[in-house]
């Protein structure tokens, strides 16, 4: 299954490694991306790590905890594993999740 990390995961991403690099520096910034990263691509051979997002406005739609964030990710028509965004614990998920899907 192959992974496409769709615009606004792409955003957060950036957003999370310039955060953490301005906090601990390049290289923890560096250390936590890739093992976000890693992290997501066992998803597809992992799907008892799926977790459905349990709002019906967001049926189809799973996340997996990484740290302090979750990753948000849906099967796409073409049978690939879509990431939808990369939010932090703190954040008003459902709102954020809607902004990003509609980017």
């Amino acid at each position: 299954m192959q992974i496409r990390v769709l615009p606004a995961a792409r955003e957060r991403l950036l957003g999370i490694w310039q955060y953490t690099s301005d906090a601990w520096g390049d290289a923890q910034a560096d250390t936590y991306i890739n093992g976000l990263v890693a992290a997501a691509n066992t998803l597809p051979a992992q799907r008892d790590l799926w977790r459905p997002v349990k709002e019906k406005r967001f049926i189809g739609i799973y996340f997996f905890r990484y740290g302090h964030h979750d990753i948000f990710f849906k099967v796409l028509e073409d049978g690939a594993l879509g990431i939808l965004s990369i939010l932090h614990e703190k954040m008003d998920l459902p709102s954020r999740l809607t902004d990003d899907m509609e980017s």
